[in-house]
C-alpha cells in the first residue's frame, strides 16, 4: 500500500500556532573566519545566507554519516546555529577540532536563548520581540517560521495561542519531515536516507566539505535504497517499533503521532513485499507507506549499478 501524503495541517485550520521547543539549543559562532570555516565543513552552501534567511545543513563524519543537523542564520553579531540541545556541547567540541588557527569563537547560548516555532495562517517572519532572530524554515514553507529569542521575550510571545511541542512534532510528522535524533540516529544515517537532499540540506554545487565524496557518489548513482517516509495505520503506531515485511525487518519507526509516523526503511524491500501482496507491519499494526508531497524520490528505487553504500 503506497501513496502520496498531502502537506496540510489539520490541527488548527486557519490559525497561527506557536510552540516552544525545549529540546532545541543555540550555538553562537563569531569571528572573522566564521563563515569560511563553516563553508568547508557543512553540507549546504554558506553563500545562501541572505538577509534574514537561514540554511539547513549537516556536519558529517568522513564516512558521510550525519553527526549533527542544524540551521544557520546570520545576525549583526555573527552566526547562530540552532541544533538539538543535547548536541550543542558536542557540536562545539567538533567545530573546535576543525578550527586550527582560524579566528572563530564558539559559545553555547542554550541557557539564555529559547527556540520557538510558529506555523499556520498569518505567521509573521518579523515578530515584535526585539531580541528575536526569526527566519522562515528553509526546508519547507509549511513548516513556518523559527525564532531564537531571549527567555524573557519567549514568555511574552507564548502568552496567547501557544501549543505544545508535541503539536509541532505532529505537524512536521504529518508533512513527512524528519528530525535528527528522533527519526534517524546520529552517526548512522546518510543525508539521502534522512531526506536532506530533498529538503534543501545539501548543496551539490559547492566545493568540498567533510563527507562530500560519499554524498556526491550517492547522488550521482541515485541508489539510496533507505529513506525516511510516512507510514499510516488503522490504530496508534508506537515510536521505535520495527517495520517488518513477511516477518523480516526492513526498517524502524522514528517519531509517531497517533496513526501517523515517520519510518526509516529499505524502500526496495518494501516495494518487493507490497508487489507480492504482503502487508507491512509497524510492530503489530498494519501500515501503508506514504511519500511526502514534496518528495521527488521513487518509492520503488532503481536497481543500483554496483554495491550500495
Amino acid at each position: 500500500m503506497q501513496g502520496t501524503a498531502s502537506a496540510v495541517d489539520k490541527s488548527r485550520p486557519g490559525r497561527t500556532s506557536i510552540a516552544h521547543l525545549p529540546d532545541r539549543g543555540v550555538v553562537g559562532v563569531t569571528g572573522p573566519d566564521a563563515e569560511q570555516l563553516l563553508q568547508g565543513l557543512v553540507t549546504q552552501d554558506m553563500a545562501r545566507l541572505g538577509e534574514g534567511a537561514a540554511i539547513y545543513a549537516g556536519l558529517l563524519s568522513p564516512q558521510g554519516k550525519i553527526l549533527f543537523d542544524f540551521f544557520v542564520v546570520r545576525t549583526p553579531d555573527g552566526l547562530l546555529i540552532e541544533v538539538a540541545a543535547d548536541k550543542a556541547a558536542d557540536l562545539i567540541k567538533r567545530l573546535t577540532m576543525y578550527r586550527l588557527r582560524a579566528k572563530v569563537t564558539f559559545t553555547d547560548r542554550t541557557g539564555d536563548m529559547r527556540v520557538l516555532v510558529a506555523w499556520g495562517a498569518g505567521t509573521d517572519v518579523h515578530p515584535s520581540a526585539r531580541s528575536a532572530v526569526a527566519f522562515a524554515d528553509p526546508r519547507l514553507h509549511e513548516l513556518g517560521v523559527r525564532m531564537l529569542v531571549s527567555a524573557q521575550d519567549a514568555e511574552g510571545l507564548l502568552k496567547s495561542g501557544a501549543v505544545s511541542a508535541q503539536d509541532w512534532h505532529a505537524h512536521r510528522i504529518a508533512l513527512g519531515v524528519p528530525e535528527g535524533g528522533k527519526d534517524f540516529a546520529y552517526g548512522d544515517a546518510f543525508p539521502h536516507e534522512a531526506d536532506m537532499d530533498q529538503l534543501n540540506g545539501v548543496s551539490f554545487e559547492k566545493g568540498c566539505y567533510v563527507g562530500q565524496e560519499v554524498v556526491s557518489r550517492m547522488q550521482h548513482r541515485g541508489t539510496a535504497r533507505k529513506r525516511v517516509v510516512i507510514v499510516t495505520g488503522d490504530r496508534e503506531i508506537a515510536g521505535g517499533a520495527a517495520i517488518s515485511a513477511g516477518g523480516a525487518p526492513i526498517g524502524s519507526v522514528g517519531g509517531s503521532a497517533g496513526q501517523t509516523a515517520l519510518a526509516l526503511l529499505r524502500l526496495d524491500r518494501a516495494a518487493e513485499a507490497t508487489g507480492k501482496g504482503e502487508t507491512l507491519f509497524a510492530g503489530d499494526v498494519p501500515v501503508a507507506i506514504m511519500k511526502p508531497s514534496w518528495a521527488h524520490f521513487d518509492l520503488v528505487p532503481r536497481k543500483p549499478a554496483g554495491d550500495d553504500l
